[in-house]
């Protein structure tokens, strides 16, 4: 292991990160929007909506992130469509990650059961105040283990992110390892890389969803 190759290159991928960390960032909030938007039309199965939805769901979640990404960065140019390196890489997480972020939800509202919203409605509360006061929070609860999972996911995909040209993580490793040959070290680094940038987040995750259990919210 050559430390005096890994203390000169390690500056780039602290930049690499600050990158991956961004999009992954932006693209994860963007795809709780979407995925809450997605799950209320299906769990209120908004008619012809409902169906939109439905394929847009079953088309992110059956086709891989890098196809995604090859369409937005190769195919939208062909029809005048241009898109930077950055746009594809949020749109196509964002994509990716609003229909496993709908799934998520969507099972937490529908293990809510339906006499908590009909008491609800019996003491007087309009239905949006049943859904924000009494639904929602214990949905969220029950979601919270699916959510963290696919926020750790979606931050392990931003590795295929290189293939549109973004330097990011894996970027920086393949371009050090194909000029220096320096396998292992580059490897090493980006091992460590996602590791710290993880691990504190499954920790985070694990400590809120240990709290919310004990607190005996959802129940």
């Amino acid at each position: 292991m050559d430390i005096q190759f890994i203390s000169k290159y390690l500056p780039l991928y602290v930049e690499a990160a600050k990158l991956t960390l961004t999009i992954a960032t932006i693209g994860i909030i963007s795809s709780i929007f979407v995925g809450f938007c997605c799950s209320l039309v299906r769990y209120y199965k908004i008619p012809f909506i409902h169906k939109i939805v439905s394929i847009y769901i079953e088309l992110s979640r059956n086709t891989p992130l890098l196809i995604q990404l090859f369409f937005l960065y190769f195919g939208l140019p062909k029809i005048g469509i241009r898109l930077s390196s950055e746009s594809c890489a949020i749109v196509g997480l964002t994509f990716l990650g609003g229909s496993y972020m709908a799934e998520a939800f969507r099972s937490g509202l529908e293990a809510i059961p339906k006499i908590q919203r009909e008491s609800g409605l019996s003491i007087g509360l309009t239905k949006f105040q049943v859904f924000w006061h009494i639904i929602l929070p214990q949905a969220v609860t029950i979601s919270m283990p699916a959510f963290s999972a696919n926020v750790v996911f979606l931050i392990k995909e931003t590795s295929v992110f290189s293939a549109v040209a973004l330097a990011d993580l894996m970027y920086v490793a393949k371009d050090l390892i194909g000029l220096y040959y320096k396998t292992d070290e580059a490897l090493f680094m980006l091992v460590c890389a996602y590791l710290i940038i993880l691990l504190p987040i499954s920790i985070i995750f694990s400590i809120i969803e240990r709290k919310l259990r004990y607190a005996g919210f959802g129940n």
